[in-house]
Parts: structure tokens; C-alpha cells; sequence
């Protein structure tokens, strides 16, 4: 049986919407690796992007917001994921298509930091204090942004193998 380009993006955007689901309802549960299940959420729309392109990948990313949200609640877990790892591999991908390496993560940091401080303060405003620590915000986020360029270095090299191999 042929299925055409529509059914499979279709079928395609059910799937990976219901692995991201899963990955952000781990990190909700389990006690350690909240960040980890989030990452391996975030690797679910390149390869939506690879499969099926932009458009159905917004899709994967708003069907996956808009059912974590109603299933689970909003969380903190949650949150992160609609303002930062649920976009960032559109994002990404909008991104690197400058051709400029050094525009690209100018971009990208610009990016992370605005998220990373509406996160922080939408977290204080409705959950409580998100980090306890006496760092300021200003230290905070020198801090995480070598791991935010470390984390984009992974998802780089797991984007080229995808597309190494076609999955």
C-alpha cells in the first residue's frame, strides 16, 4: 500500500509527538536526569525536521506543548520545554541557514539568554526560587552558557549523523 507525502508526515508528527510527550512526562516523574528526558524531547524536531520539514515540525512542537500542558499540568519541566527545548531545533534550524558561524552563535546566545531569563523569572513568579543559590542572575547565566553551547554541539552532531544516515 502507497501512502502519500501527507500520510506520512501525518503519521510521522503522531509519532514523534507521542515520544516527545513521553520524554517530558519522564522529566516530570523521575527524581534525577529532569534535564536529560528534556534534551532527549529537544531531539525529537530535528528529526521531525529531516522527515517531514518546518511546517510539520512546528506542528510536532505545538501538538506536544499543547498535550504536555493539558495532560501533566504546567510544571517547571513543562515551561522549559515550551519556551526553550521544544523550539530550539526550529530555531536552529532558521538560524544556520545564515551560512556565518559567527552570526549563528551570536544568534543562538541571544536566544538562550532571553529564554533562559523569562524561564527564570516566570519560574520565581509562579513556582518559587528555581535555583538555590547565592549567584547573581548576572553570574547565573555566564554560567550556563557554556552548557548552552555545549548542548547546541551535541545537537549539532546528532542532527549531521540523522542526516548522514537518513534515518
Amino acid at each position: 500500500m502507497y501512502l502519500n507525502n501527507k500520510s506520512k508526515a501525518i503519521a510521522y508528527g503522531g509519532l514523534l509527538t507521542a515520544l516527545s510527550i513521553i520524554f517530558i512526562y519522564l522529566s516530570t516523574i523521575l527524581p534525577y536526569n529532569k534535564l536529560l528526558m528534556l534534551f532527549l524531547s529537544a531531539l525529537i524536531i530535528p528529526i521531525g525536521l529531516i522527515l517531514t520539514g518546518t511546517k510539520n515540525s512546528l506542528y510536532i512542537y505545538i501538538a506536544s506543548s499543547i498535550l504536555s500542558t493539558v495532560l501533566l499540568g504546567m510544571r517547571g519541566n513543562i515551561l522549559f520545554y515550551i519556551l526553550f527545548f521544544g523550539p530550539y531545533g526550529i530555531i536552529k534550524n532558521l538560524i544556520e541557514k545564515t551560512n556565518n558561524i559567527l552570526i549563528e552563535i551570536v544568534l543562538k546566545l541571544i536566544y538562550f539568554n532571553i529564554t533562559f531569563f523569562l524561564i527564570y523569572k516566570l519560574y520565581e513568579l509562579f513556582i518559587g526560587n528555581p535555583i538555590n543559590t547565592n549567584m547573581s542572575m548576572k553570574n547565573l547565566i555566564i554560567f550556563v552558557q557554556p552548557i548552552f553551547l555545549l548542548f547546541d554541539y551535541f545537537l549539532t552532531l546528532y542532527i549531521n549523523k540523522l542526516k548522514k544516515y537518513r534515518i
